[in-house]
């Protein structure tokens, strides 16, 4: 049975004097309520939509010090760092610290003067961990990124298997589990490993209105993405993910010579290096990450203006958590992908080598088929991420590409039953680089080796240009039409379905690809994801930042950790000239006023 308390202090008072908010989001107030009463209680809550706050303030309300576990040094350092700045007593326990600073906060643990405890799980369950813990009063347990715990994720860490002691060990105390990506197999899985059966469950939206997802197929991968930097984020931050540690290194160095900073991070850079690249990203301006999935995960920025995928993640999921790191302030930012078949042969090859069961096998690949599915939707992208979490949207949402630019499709049936007919008379033994040689009638080394200049299908597709096939052979595989034959190099082959689309007895629509102009990105309709600014407030608006990055060096901390982007743009819209008027800014507690709030007054008195 749970421990109940009669709170000294409400939540409300807690969120407006320390955290600087007027009134709670969503379901926030309930879940808390829950918290504070003693309650195990499950949250899904998208990025940005203020989990954190959903344990923080129940820790802080309650009797006792609040553990938090988390998967991440950098996340741990980051939260403490912010915390600190709002007058919250907090620490963490991981692998950075000696020995003698190890003692000293379990000083002030057992002294009670720590009001939160960040800790990694596999620090947790060493038997040291357990017994200080023992010994120790505390508010609650919560677990963070709990979707690490599920098997079928792509953020699986073993260790969280091992947080069903907390189960055992410490019946009493409250758990709060907390995650922003999980489709139902995932949640059961939590569910499951955390044995809170009987905890109450939250699913706030999966809806980001805020990010606008745009996504089209690759051409020059390279001019594509600095194009889509130059005219949509100049001068901001953001991040690049690609499939493979060589690729980070090519598109880093790529920026970095069109005079972007870009900063290259995967697991094959030294740990220290890894560090420095991160911190540097947390603390300057307009710092682009060009990583891997190794990135990103917990990364508190909330002012990241975009993500860009230049590469196809393996699933809704991973796409959803890595584009969720952008615009965690809830101003204007962009989620922007470029993908072509070969991503998806890629992919295709990685699950069919991997060493997983068949059960495993077929789940990847139902995944794959799902994110391709987002890929080629004519209609609206928001609503296919929604759906796929099992929750209603509207038919548009107003801020993806099509809604945006509505997709127009065309008749090919004709040109798939080439495309088709080219896969069958060339025994099925090549990809759709070659394909696509045959049918526009190229006179290469390869066509004259197999001799293929003399098929009846070569040069039938002369009409189409190259780019146009290569549209057509994509949108087969991912329709099913053509299988991808990852042990023969990703050769394309016929299957049952190819039939009545060869034979003539099924019209086929596809989606007419719009070739991506570099004068105007394909799209051009579509708005920038920008933060709007005057242009008479710029000069003002500079020396906000300006003020903040000076405050921010002098504590040693991130700028966000000192105000958020969101919150300077709400003292310049409202321009508050004391300290009443401060408090009512978004974002502005007590203890930040204390702390910073004169110097942004002065700023705003001398405008």
């Amino acid at each position: 049975m749970n421990i109940k308390q009669t709170p000294a202090i409400s939540a409300l008072e807690v969120l407006q004097n320390t955290f600087g908010y007027s009134a709670f989001r969503d379901q926030q107030a309930e879940i808390i309520d829950q918290a504070i009463s003693g309650e195990n209680v499950l949250v899904l809550m998208p990025t940005g939509g203020g989990k954190s706050l959903c344990y923080q303030i129940p820790a802080l309300v309650r009797n006792g010090v609040g553990i938090v576990i988390s998967p991440l040094i950098a996340l741990m350092q980051d939260q403490v760092s912010a915390l600190e700045q709002l007058g919250v007593r907090a620490c963490f326990l991981n692998s950075t610290l000696d020995f003698q600073q190890v003692q000293v906060i379990e000083k002030a643990l057992h002294a009670g003067e720590i009001d939160l405890l960040y800790i990694a799980p596999e620090r947790l369950i060493q038997p040291r961990t357990l017994n200080l813990l023992s010994q120790l009063q505390i508010s609650l347990f919560a677990i963070d990124e709990a979707h690490c715990v599920s098997q079928w994720g792509h953020d699986f860490r073993s260790d969280y298997l091992s947080l069903s002691l907390l189960q055992e060990q410490f019946p009493h105390v409250p758990r709060i589990a907390l995650t922003a990506t999980a489709d139902e197999r995932t949640k059961q899985e939590i569910i499951e490993r955390l044995h809170l059966h009987s905890a109450k469950k939250y699913v706030s939206s999966f809806d980001r209105p805020n990010i606008q997802y745009r996504i089209s197929q690759k051409e020059n991968v390279k001019k594509q993405l600095v194009h889509f930097i130059q005219q949509n984020h100049a001068n901001e931050c953001g991040i690049v993910y690609c499939l493979s540690r060589k690729r980070v290194e090519s598109f880093a160095e790529h920026l970095t010579k069109q005079g972007f900073t870009a900063l290259p991070y995967h697991a094959g850079l030294s740990a220290d290096l890894r560090q420095t690249h991160q911190n540097r990203f947390l603390r300057e301006d307009n710092i682009i990450i060009v990583a891997t999935i190794a990135f990103g995960m917990g990364i508190d920025k909330p002012d990241v203006r975009f993500v860009a995928h230049v590469d196809l993640p393996k699933s809704i999921e991973a796409y959803y958590q890595e584009t969720g790191r952008a615009g965690r302030d809830g101003l204007p930012s962009t989620a922007w992908m470029i993908y072509g078949l070969q991503d998806v042969v890629f992919l295709s090859k990685m699950m069919q080598d991997s060493q997983g069961s068949e059960q495993f096998k077929r789940s990847e690949r139902n995944k794959l088929d799902a994110m391709l599915g987002l890929c080629e939707v004519i209609g609206c992208r928001r609503k296919v991420l929604r759906n796929y979490f099992n929750e209603q949207a509207p038919e548009q949402c107003g801020n993806c590409d099509n809604c945006l630019t509505p997709v127009k499709t065309w008749d090919a049936s004709v040109a798939a039953q080439k495309a088709l007919s080219t896969v069958y008379r060339s025994e099925q033994r090549f990809g759709a680089v070659h394909l696509i040689d045959i049918l526009i009638g190229s006179n290469n080394q390869k066509i004259k080796q197999f001799n293929h200049q003399n098929l009846s299908t070569y040069g039938i597709g002369k009409a189409l240009d190259a780019n146009t096939w290569r549209s057509v052979f994509r949108q087969l595989v991912v329709r099913g039409f053509l299988t991808v034959d990852v042990e023969n190099f990703g050769a394309l082959k016929l299957n049952e379905t190819s039939r009545p689309i060869l034979t003539g007895q099924e019209n086929l629509q596809l989606r007419q690809d719009v070739a991506e102009s570099i004068s105007n990105n394909g799209k051009g309709n579509a708005k920038k994801a920008k933060i709007a600014v005057d242009p008479i407030d710029m000069p003002l608006w500079i020396k906000l930042k300006a003020c903040r990055k000076q405050l921010a060096d002098e504590n040693n901390v991130p700028a966000f950790v000192v105000f958020s982007d969101a919150t300077l743009l709400e003292m310049l819209n409202h321009h508050p000239a004391n300290k009443q008027q401060m408090l009512a800014i978004s974002g502005i507690g007590l203890t930040k006023f204390d702390r910073f709030g004169q110097e942004f007054l002065q700023v705003l008195e001398c405008d």
